[in-house]
């Protein structure tokens, strides 16, 4: 048995956090994958793993290992893939790190017509809302909904993105229209956590000089989409991701408000590391879900 395959189990077993996870992952028995990952210590004369019978950890040897082995990995198979691509064959598994917003919302679409598309490339998509380590966590690719920051990420944009801040048409009637950010100030507001800002909302001025406003919150909630219904149901005004906000500003059932006092736009981008080779399947996916913000309704 060669090292790679060692290394590859290795890698496995490391990923889904336990022998018995990867074992129905990848369709192969427990006892191999501990026989191979036993093997490869033995090759190396290091201990990888701390294993109990409940759980394992990393030891600092291991850590060390499955960090550069999953670069040689994917650099292994860059390479194939870049082969492959020459005859139009490419597959392989990307695993994906997205917020919910993206994939709950209508542009998370494009993730299934990609996977449909692409019968020999298997997704493994991971939904979370927090910024993954993609190196540390083993992440191919990430899908962000921000103003990118990061230099030592390649990023491509493949959509604008704002904030449009929102109310129902009974809110307003109710309380008044606001006319300048501060009019906010003591008017209910529907605060999305997963936005950066809380209850401090950003705006700017005729000038593009920073505005931020204290609203008080009569809701709060992790879920752009929750904090729309929220909004439409009358609990009060709300700043949503543009792309979640459409389909109410557009049946009416939320009125768009302070569009001239409102940030610069953000974008919603793909992220991936650093690598000598970039893979065929990274480079397909990415210029596909391009392609398709491009040519679909994304609202």
């Amino acid at each position: 048995m060669d090292t790679l395959t060692r290394m590859r189990a290795f890698i496995e077993v490391v990923e889904a956090e336990g022998f018995s996870a990867a074992a129905r992952k990848i369709g192969r028995s427990k006892a191999l994958l501990s026989k191979y990952v036993r093997e490869l210590e033995d090759e190396l004369g290091a201990l990888l793993l701390n294993r109990t019978t409940r759980q394992f950890s990393l030891t600092e040897a291991g850590h060390d290992y499955f960090k550069r082995a999953t670069e040689i990995v994917n650099d292994i198979d860059a390479l194939a893939e870049s082969v492959r691509e020459r005859s139009g064959d490419v597959r392989g598994r990307i695993k994906l790190t997205a917020p919910r917003t993206f994939a709950d919302a209508g542009i998370g679409r494009s993730l299934i017509d990609f996977a449909r598309d692409h019968p020999d490339i298997r997704m493994d998509i991971q939904l979370d809302d927090r910024f993954v380590d993609l190196v540390e966590e083993g992440f191919d690719i990430a899908i962000r909904i921000t103003r990118m920051q990061d230099s030592s990420l390649i990023a491509r944009k493949l959509r604008p993105f704002s904030v449009r801040m929102c109310a129902s048409p009974a809110l307003i009637d109710a309380v008044g229209r606001p006319e300048k950010p501060q009019d906010l100030a003591g008017k209910p507001c529907v605060i999305d956590t997963n936005g950066r800002w809380l209850n401090n909302w950003q705006f700017k001025n005729a000038e593009g000089e920073a505005i931020t406003v204290q609203v008080d919150s009569r809701m709060e909630v992790n879920s752009p989409i929750a904090a729309r219904e929220a909004a439409i149901a009358g609990l009060g005004f709300v700043g949503l991701p543009d792309f979640i906000a459409e389909p109410a500003l557009a049946s009416g059932n939320l009125v768009a408000i302070l569009d001239d006092w409102l940030p610069p736009a953000g974008g919603i981008y793909a992220v991936y590391p650093h690598r000598r080779y970039l893979p065929a399947k990274i480079r397909v996916f990415v210029d596909y879900l391009a392609q398709w913000m491009k040519t679909n309704d994304t609202d």
